[in-house]
């Protein structure tokens, strides 16, 4: 396995930029997500580092090798893609043996690199089966089982997860996460969906606009966002932000600040006219272990909180609502934290 150094990475599709001065490192062994909304550049960056899509300057280094203008074939990557991309009149074992054939492998190194792959992703039975006679979840193993058998320095996945069913998506980001540490393998995973970047990776790029916006590990960036955008962003329900004029009563506000925020679990419930400001229960719902409140200030701002599953707040209700000191946090006028 092998670790990734990006420096300076711009990329342009005729005269519009789409990736701005990127620069990253991944570590040997790391899992590393790339999240942000559609069209922020994460499959954009990922085709450039597996060779799809060429870049207009920086470089690209993986084990010390710049590969910046290598093919695709000879950076010693792999990617899972999105469509799953199987052969559809070849059966499982075709598929997972097909890119060794093309490369030359020695027949008997192939079946061994088979068997292994099908041994991991529990795969052994339905080697002679063809895709269409698979699930969702058996094919995008198979797709993972064709990465895993050409032995790669980095694997890539393109929102590998997103044409599966909640269920099936949970098993499979389970599945993938013990893959990782079973391979100990160098991951990059491309997602629009934050919780799967907070539950598997163990460093998020935070892209926004072709930028990155923020890099660290799930717990930092939930806890110390650098911008508004990447404290509305990571987390679910998103962080709580409005205007430090909102009916807020107090608060020890830095004077810079015009956006203040506090994620739903954060904010305290009492009784009406106690706490820093005062709302109406728009809507309640009850999720089991927890409840979300949807909450209407009295200058109209949406805010939501998470409670425990057997608070007795209900509809209608207006609540007292408090900040912690502790859970503060403050945006400027251009969304930067302070």
């Amino acid at each position: 396995m092998a670790g990734i150094k990006i420096e300076g990475l711009d990329k342009f599709y005729g005269d519009t930029q789409a990736l701005f001065d990127i620069s990253l490192d991944v570590a040997d062994g790391e899992f590393v997500v790339f999240v942000g909304p559609s069209g922020c550049g994460k499959s954009t960056l990922l085709r450039c580092l597996a060779g799809l899509e060429s870049v207009a300057s920086g470089t690209i280094v993986l084990d010390g090798k710049d590969v910046t203008k290598a093919a695709p074939a000879d950076r010693e990557l792999a990617m899972v893609f999105q469509s799953y991309a199987l052969y559809p009149h070849m059966t499982v074992r075709g598929n997972m043996e097909f890119g060794m054939k093309v490369n030359g492998f020695a027949p008997a190194l192939q079946k061994e690199r088979i068997a292994e792959a099908a041994r991991i992703l529990q795969l052994e039975d339905y080697l002679d089966r063809k895709p269409s006679q698979l699930s969702g979840g058996q094919r995008q193993r198979v797709a993972i089982g064709r990465a895993i058998v050409k032995n790669p320095k980095v694997f890539l996945f393109d929102e590998p997860l997103s044409n599966l069913d909640a269920k099936l998506r949970v098993q499979m980001r389970v599945e993938l996460e013990a893959l990782h540490k079973q391979l100990g393998a160098t991951m990059i995973y491309v997602t629009h969906d934050q919780v799967e970047a907070m539950t598997m990776a163990d460093k998020i790029v935070v892209l926004n606009a072709g930028r990155v916006e923020q890099v660290g590990n799930p717990m930092d960036l939930y806890h110390k966002p650098v911008s508004r955008f990447v404290a509305e962003f990571i987390g679910s329900p998103a962080m709580n932000v409005f205007s430090k004029d909102d009916t807020v009563q107090g608060l020890t506000l830095d004077s810079k600040a015009a956006y203040i925020g506090c994620r739903p679990e954060h904010l305290e419930v009492s009784v009406s006219d106690e706490g820093h400001m005062n709302a109406t229960v728009r809507v309640k719902e009850q999720l089991g272990g927890e409840s979300l409140l949807y909450l209407t200030t009295h200058s109209g701002t949406q805010l939501v909180a998470r409670v425990d599953g057997d608070n007795d707040t209900e509809n209608g209700a207006e609540i007292g609502l408090r900040i912690p000191d502790h859970r503060l946090h403050q945006f400027d006028a251009d969304g930067r934290a302070i």
